[in-house]
């Protein structure tokens, strides 16, 4: 297990693939920890240098108490990436994988080279929303709303098929402390004017019955940078690379071969 110690806060990470190559670094989404991706990396390009982290308060990382800020978890993200000696990568972000993503690109552009903007926005939701949903963790523990967040995660195929137990327990694995940290971040992010400044290459990724950022949302969002590009996948909800690894991969690698990353 690989682990970085960075300023306050201990991440988890794995490196996969080349250590010379290209750095294609993976965001993981609310809920979810570096294995979100386990199905997508085997139907990637060789030769890149692929780096996955649990973002704190998740997996393996170290949990501390909430409330965070997205600019901490930026920063988490910018500390490991220097600490790693990484520049001039490609960051794919999933949900508040997403948000970190393009917080990171308006602040640190020499170390992000384009940005693949997965399933997420610029500002996903109201403040009120998201203490609601605090409320109710704090109330009644992940079990209160798993099966809620798993309707908005998935389509109704694949909650029915026997993978959906793995996801519905490993949500209920995320630290509660985390997962509430992580809502307080989202809740008081609003990018749209700094991701609109943004000049690099950017691929939007939807999926059709996305539930918590659906495709219209994630598109509005892509739009902000000038000359990027949308993919929607079909029979998908908020996690396209668990339930369609294939199309996801396949949208993924087209996008770094036509940006000279492979």
């Amino acid at each position: 297990m690989a682990t970085a110690h960075l300023n306050d806060i201990t991440l988890h990470y794995v490196e996969d693939g080349d250590p010379e190559g290209a750095p294609l670094v993976f965001i993981n989404s609310l809920g979810t920890d570096v294995r979100v991706w386990d199905d997508v990396l085997p139907l990637l390009p060789k030769g890149l240098r692929i780096i996955r982290f649990d973002k704190r308060g998740h997996g393996q990382s170290d949990c501390p108490p909430a409330p965070y800020a997205m600019g901490t978890l930026v920063r988490d993200t910018e500390a490991l990436l220097d600490h790693l000696e990484v520049k001039d990568a490609v960051l794919v972000g999933l949900s508040i994988g997403g948000m970190i993503t393009q917080g990171l690109a308006v602040k640190r552009l020499d170390l992000v080279r384009a940005m693949v903007l997965s399933n997420t926005a610029a500002k996903i939701g109201q403040p009120s929303m998201w203490q609601n949903r605090i409320t109710a963790l704090q109330a009644g523990g992940m079990e209160a709303l798993v099966d809620n967040i798993l309707e908005r995660w998935f389509t109704k195929a694949f909650r029915e098929s026997d993978a959906a137990g793995l996801w519905r327990q490993r949500l209920l694995d995320t630290p509660l402390e985390g997962y509430i940290g992580c809502c307080h971040a989202i809740a008081g992010t609003d990018f749209y004017t700094p991701t609109s400044g943004l000049r690099l290459p950017t691929l939007g990724i939807a999926g059709s019955d996305d539930g918590s950022t659906p495709a219209d949302l994630v598109r509005e969002t892509t739009d902000l940078v000038p000359g990027s590009k949308f993919k929607l996948i079909r029979r998908a909800g908020h996690i396209p690379c668990v339930e369609q690894p294939e199309t996801y991969a396949e949208a993924l690698t087209h996008f770094l071969q036509e940006i000279g990353h492979v």
